[in-house]
């Protein structure tokens, strides 16, 4: 997989994914994303933070994703990966069948693919300021974008406890966890992500659209 590393072209071999979840730093978030999701169905876990294995070849930078049902939705979260024996950071959607994960939070990781930005930073440039970091996304009803979350990095647990804990080995991509829907987790179609770095005022933005498959029985 090819990315954009300061205007020039790094290949990183992909081999493992995690997807660290409950990830907020402090547990009044915690539980609003307990909350809010158990709307919906979904069981609380039942330890904090949780790292989910999921297939390596869900990773993608494919502006149409495929999904199985109209009831998936996207998360933006922090997109670190391992390679070249540093860590690198972007910005990564966990795609997630919300109606799945009322049955298993760990197989409904597994069956949507997880968009990936096309550029990276290097982790050491921002390692000194990774609270300022903000991560937001918007969503497009049929109405144009609309803001559907906004957070900073200060609200998720330290990205390097969650390297250790989820014991990110070489060739690894980890999503770090996300902040709260803004009106609730809902339906996207469209869905636009970005990190911004306030400090040294960039910005890595990704977007996508899903294609519903037909389902048969």
């Amino acid at each position: 997989m090819f990315f954009n590393v300061n205007g020039s072209t790094k290949q990183f071999d992909i081999k493992h994914l995690v997807i660290a979840g409950w990830t907020a730093r402090d547990m009044a978030f915690v539980q609003e994303h307990i909350d809010e999701l158990a709307e919906i169905g979904v069981a609380p876990p039942s330890t904090v933070p949780l790292f989910y294995r999921a297939s390596n070849l869900l990773v993608t930078q494919e502006s149409t994703v495929e999904v199985l049902s109209g009831d998936t939705s996207g998360e933006v979260e922090p997109l670190i990966i391992k390679a070249q024996g540093k860590l690198w950071l972007g910005v990564a959607s966990d795609h997630t069948d919300r109606k799945l994960e009322a049955y298993s939070v760990a197989h409904s990781k597994q069956v949507s693919a997880k968009p990936v930005s096309s550029s990276l930073w290097d982790f050491e440039e921002v390692a000194d300021h990774l609270d300022e970091l903000l991560i937001e996304s918007w969503v497009d009803e049929g109405e144009g974008w609309t803001q559907y979350q906004k957070g900073s990095l200060a609200n998720i647990r330290p990205l390097m406890e969650l390297v250790e804990k989820g014991e990110l080995s070489e060739g690894s991509a980890m999503l770090c966890g996300t902040c709260p829907a803004i009106g609730g987790v809902r339906r996207t179609e469209k869905f636009r992500m970005s990190i911004h770095d306030p400090i040294l005022n960039r910005t890595i933005s990704c977007e996508y659209i899903t294609k519903e498959l037909p389902v048969v029985s």
